[in-house]
């Protein structure tokens, strides 16, 4: 059945659609106001068919087609999904009686997950039980806490150390396998001992919130704030992925439609989206100063805000269009997260296990070559001028390679006495602004390609410092007390 597009769009699309057709000359499978909306909606093939059997033609047709765009604010694809949704939902009211019945429980849940006033205290709910408290008290803490305190440095690490130092006599090649920061003790061992558990148990709370049909509710919640920072609601999933492993929701940025987007997203996980483990640490650091605490999230609250909207002007590009289905409410099968949480641990082992173990080599070689010393050296006025200690300079060079390492200096360098309230809270901020792991960096490169990966790094590292230096200066200058 065709459609015969009017209201706001008739002028616009029937318009282009029939000077399309009188471009055509060429014979097709199909009919040619058919292949006339098909170029509208961009789509390859058939801008490719019609290329090749149109010739020199093909020119004046991508400029009634560039005209046509001209009009509209969204992507044609959405206007003609709209006008067909009309058009369906007319014909329905015309042929078939719909008995209206009271709103169930489930209906009533539904739309309060989706209004913003009852929505983002489910949100905060959901994010309270599922990552702080199963996430992060249970998985990052108890799970962890087994697993590398006792299985790895009671067991694992002591027999690996005994059969490398056996079967290999050269101190440096037993430095990489199983020294401080070697590929079993390091790499193996946070890979498994550490990341794992955590993000096993997001991946279950994520499979959870998929089964129930909560995500796309939370997506329809966040879509229009997202939409100022050149995002749709569909970017929810990598970066709620992102409080798990930032490495593994950077690839599943792929699932979002356009490259701009999917820089966007890169950037802003790179930055202000901190993992689990290094989220864990910090909240140990800033719990018992709650004022300290809201500071800091509000500062990379509002620096994800900005800079999201600030890389959405700048980068070229159609506005982000998003419209899905919703599906009902509904009880989560346990069979399903099972499925699909074991699916997604495989996926983790078999894409980001290497990029830890490789992080491994890299310090092994920075240590033997004393390129540290030198990285300490080049840090340490940088960290100086943020009203840092120069001790400081050590855990944001860790922080590049283990982002709780990081988080791990510091806490160190608080329980010695060595920083202030507001010093805590700087640095903090500086070093949840900061690089990504190399793990996540060697991520960015391989999804978006080395030089926006280099890009977005040489950005984070100038951007985090000046942040926690601006921070820094306000605070001392209003004599914050914290």
């Amino acid at each position: 059945m065709a459609i015969d597009y009017k209201g706001p769009i008739e002028y616009s699309i029937e318009l282009a659609i029939e000077q399309i057709c009188d471009l055509l000359n060429a014979g097709y499978f199909i009919s040619k106001r058919s292949v006339a909306l098909l170029l509208l909606q961009d789509d390859e093939e058939i801008k490719e068919m019609v290329r090749k059997s149109e010739g020199e033609a093909i020119n004046k047709i991508e400029e009634v087609v560039k005209e046509a765009k001209s009009h509209f604010a969204n992507p044609i694809t959405y206007e003609l999904a709209l006008e067909r949704q009309h058009e369906v939902k007319s014909i329905i009211e015309k042929t078939v009686k719909i008995k209206k019945e009271a709103i169930g429980a489930s209906e009533r849940l539904s739309q309060l997950t989706m209004n913003p006033i009852t929505g983002i205290p489910i949100l905060l709910f959901v994010l309270y039980w599922g990552l702080y408290k199963f996430v992060g008290q249970f998985g990052a803490g108890t799970v962890v806490d087994f697993l590398e305190g006792t299985l790895f440095e009671k067991y694992l690490n002591p027999f690996f150390i005994k059969i490398v130092t056996h079967i290999i006599p050269w101190r440096i090649l037993q430095e990489l396998f199983v020294g401080e920061y070697g590929v079993i003790t390091l790499g193996i061992r946070y890979a498994v001992a550490l990341i794992l558990p955590i993000v096993t148990f997001f991946f279950i709370v994520f499979s959870i919130i998929e089964d129930t049909g909560y995500l796309p509710r939370l997506a329809m919640l966040i879509d229009r704030t997202f939409k100022k920072i050149g995002l749709s609601g569909r970017a929810v999933i990598p970066m709620v992925l992102g409080f798990g492993c930032a490495t593994m929701a950077t690839m599943v940025t792929r699932t979002l439609p356009t490259k701009r987007e999917r820089v966007i997203a890169t950037m802003l996980l790179s930055l202000a989206i901190p993992c689990s483990a290094q989220m864990g640490v910090i909240l140990a650091l800033l719990g018992g100063n709650p004022k300290a605490m809201l500071i800091w999230a509000g500062i990379v609250g509002l620096i994800f805000l900005f800079v999201g909207y600030l890389t959405s002007k700048i980068l070229p590009g159609e506005r982000p269009s998003f419209y899905m289905e919703v599906p009902p409410l509904r009880m989560p099968s346990v069979s399903n997260v099972i499925t699909k949480t074991f699916a997604r641990v495989k996926w983790y082992f078999i894409e980001i296990l290497p990029l830890f173990l490789l992080a491994s080599i890299f310090i092994w070689l920075g240590m033997l070559l004393h390129i540290f010393d030198f990285i300490v050296g080049l840090m340490k006025k940088p960290v100086e001028l943020m009203g840092l200690p120069p001790e400081a300079s050590t855990a944001f060079l860790f922080g590049f390679f283990r982002r709780d390492y990081g988080a791990a200096g510091l806490y160190d360098l608080n329980k010695q006495g060595l920083l202030n309230g507001v010093q805590l809270v700087v640095s903090c901020v500086a070093l949840t602004l900061f690089l990504p792991c190399i793990a996540q960096f060697l991520m960015n490169i391989k999804e978006r390609g080395w030089k926006t990966g280099l890009g977005i790094s040489i950005f984070i590292l100038l951007f985090s410092f000046a942040v926690a230096y601006i921070v820094n200066l306000i605070l001392t200058r209003f004599g914050v007390v914290l």
